[in-house]
C-alpha cells in the first residue's frame, strides 16, 4: 500500500496526528484497545485501520474525527473491492476557485497537468458515489430503526468485529473514556436505562460487560449543565457540558466500575433549578 492509494493518504494522516501528539507506539498500547504491534500496522499502510482505530486516535489526541473517518469511508471501499483504487491527491490549502490563475496557467498540452486533473476528477467522482451511498444507507436506516440502534445509523455497527482486547477492564477503567479504552465499541453495549429529563434532555445509563464498567451518556445538555452518576459503592463520575460542542454531540461522563445499575443514581444539575435525579 502505497500513499498514491486511498488507504495510503489514510494511514500518512494518521501517522501525522500520532505525530503531533508526541505519543509513542507504546503510549499508544497502553491507553487503547490495540496492540504495538498493530499501531505499527495501521499506521505504515501494512494493515487497514479498523474504524473504531481512527475514532479512538482522534478522541485521545483531541482530533477532529470528520475528515479522518471520510477518507477512511473511501479507504475502506478501496479494501473491500466496492470501488477500484484511485489515486487520493492532497486536497489543497485553498478552493481552485480561489485561485483561477492555476486555472489558466495550466497547458491542456502537457501530460502531467493532464495526468494531475484526470487523477482529481476519478478522486472526486469517487468521494461522490461514497457520499451517495452513505447518504442512502442512512436514510434506510431512519426508515427501519429499531429500539436500541444508534441514532446516527452507522452501517458499520453491524459489520464491524468486536473488540476483544480493551484498553482496561473494571477498576482499571475508573475515570477513564470508554470510547478511548475501546469499551464503547460496536456490540459491547446494553443500555440498562433511559430517563427524559427537563427540556428533552436524555439520559442513558450504558454497561461494557466485557470491562465491567458503567457510564452516563447524554444528549441535549446545555452549557453548564452537570450530569452525575453515584453508584451503591461509593464511587462517582461525573461530566459537565462546557461548550455549544458539547450540546451537539454525545457526551459521557467518564467510566465506573460495576455490572449493575442496581441501586445507580443519577442526577442532572442545570444552573440555577435544583437537581433532577433518577434511579438506575
Amino acid at each position: 500500500m502505497t500513499a498514491s492509494t486511498v488507504g495510503g493518504q489514510l494511514a500518512e494522516e494518521l501517522r501525522g496526528v500520532k505525530e503531533r501528539s508526541g505519543l509513542s507506539l507504546a503510549a499508544l498500547a497502553a491507553r487503547t484497545p490495540y496492540s504495538k504491534s498493530s499501531w505499527e500496522r495501521y499506521l505504515n499502510g501494512k494493515k487497514p485501520a479498523p474504524r473504531q482505530a481512527v475514532e479512538v486516535l482522534c478522541a485521545l489526541t483531541g482530533t477532529p474525527s470528520g475528515r479522518l473517518l471520510a477518507l477512511w469511508e473511501l479507504a475502506d471501499a478501496e479494501w473491500s473491492g466496492r470501488a477500484r483504487p484511485v489515486s487520493a491527491p492532497k486536497v489543497p490549502d485553498e478552493p481552485a476557485e480561489a485561485k483561477p490563475e492555476r486555472l489558466a496557467a495550466a497547458t491542456p498540452s502537457d501530460p502531467a497537468t493532464r495526468a494531475d486533473m484526470r487523477r482529481w476528477a476519478v478522486g472526486a467522482a469517487v468521494i461522490g458515489v461514497v457520499a451517495a451511498g452513505l447518504a442512502g444507507s442512512a436514510l434506510l436506516g431512519a426508515g427501519s430503526a429499531r429500539p436500541g440502534t444508534e441514532p446516527d445509523g452507522r452501517s458499520h455497527a453491524v459489520t464491524e468485529p468486536l473488540v476483544r482486547n480493551p484498553g482496561c477492564r473494571a477498576d482499571g477503567c475508573e475515570g477513564k473514556d470508554p470510547v478511548v479504552m475501546g469499551c464503547g465499541g460496536a456490540g459491547m453495549i446494553t443500555t440498562l436505562a433511559t430517563h427524559t429529563a427537563s427540556g428533552g434532555r436524555r439520559l442513558e445509563l450504558r454497561h461494557a460487560a466485557l470491562c465491567h464498567t458503567l457510564w452516563v451518556r447524554t444528549t441535549g445538555l446545555r452549557p453548564g449543565d452537570r450530569v452525575e452518576l453515584s453508584l451503591p459503592t461509593g464511587h462517582t463520575q461525573r461530566v459537565t457540558a462546557t461548550g455549544g460542542r458539547d450540546t451537539r454531540q454525545y457526551l459521557a461522563t467518564p467510566m465506573t466500575a460495576g455490572d449493575s445499575g442496581a441501586g445507580s443514581r443519577i442526577c442532572l444539575e442545570v444552573p440555577g433549578s435544583r437537581p433532577e435525579c433518577f434511579t438506575g
